[in-house]
């Protein structure tokens, strides 16, 4: 059956209900936290941190802040990191369902560094956020293309390093792909459903170079990596522009 993924879906995902809470969101969560383990996504978003660290080694202590957190596993992966290599990290972790931020902090207890709020980014108050690092994995994908112009602006000015995207490509082989791993790992209804639509709603090379060119950014990379994602940096730094 031929799938025409030309333009970005604006069908809703069940997950975007902020009010979202119980046994069905968790069991989603720490599927979708364990489907990226394992096909490198947050790896993926772990090298965009090295890239940027290195073109900024004096740095003291660096914050950083995962918009979209989900279950909070990409802040352990890069606390455990900082911790092995002596980078002191200040980790935030944002998302807008408070449901999904409370279970966030109960699995990152151990880690001192570590701090969680629910927070609509599209609110005023995110604008005064500041930070030096800021990462969006499997998170742009939610919002309309104007949404994502204006996020990128706050992004833009509140990094004083860099910006890290991590996010789908669109196209026929990863839906059906996914269609796979559904039967594979088990998903539930709604994690099949909203996995498929992430899809619909991922992007394709020249959607994101349309975004670089229209917010000016000097000095950025777009990357196709596996599994059908893209690496998105964007370097802030004014000194390295």
């Amino acid at each position: 059956m031929f799938l025409d993924t030309t333009h970005r879906t604006n069908e809703p995902e069940i997950m975007d209900d902020f009010d979202m809470k119980g046994e069905v969101l968790l069991d989603a969560l720490d599927k979708i936290a364990k489907i990226n383990q394992l096909l490198g996504g947050n790896t993926l978003t772990l090298q965009g941190v090295k890239e940027i660290l290195k073109q900024n080694p004096s740095q003291e202590k660096i914050t950083i802040v995962d918009v979209g957190c989900g279950n909070g596993d990409m802040l352990r992966k890069l606390a455990d990191y900082g911790k092995e290599n002596n980078i002191s990290l200040e980790l935030v972790g944002i998302d807008a369902n408070q449901f999904t931020a409370t279970y966030a902090e109960t699995l990152s207890a151990n880690y001192k560094n570590i701090s969680y709020r629910c927070e609509d980014i599209f609110e005023k108050s995110f604008e005064s956020v500041q930070y030096d690092i800021v990462l969006c994995t499997l998170t742009l994908h939610h919002f309309k293309d104007e949404e994502i112009i204006k996020l990128l602006k706050i992004f833009a000015t509140n990094a004083t390093m860099g910006i890290i995207i991590n996010d789908l490509q669109r196209s026929s082989i990863s839906y059906r792909l996914f269609q796979g791993l559904c039967f594979i790992f088990r998903l539930n209804a709604m994690s099949r459903e909203d996995g498929l639509v992430s899809i619909l709603r991922g992007f394709k090379k020249p959607e994101l170079e349309y975004f670089s060119k229209i917010l000016n950014f000097k000095n950025y990379s777009i990357e196709w990596k596996w599994a059908f994602r893209y690496q998105w940096i964007i370097y802030t730094n004014k000194e390295i522009q």
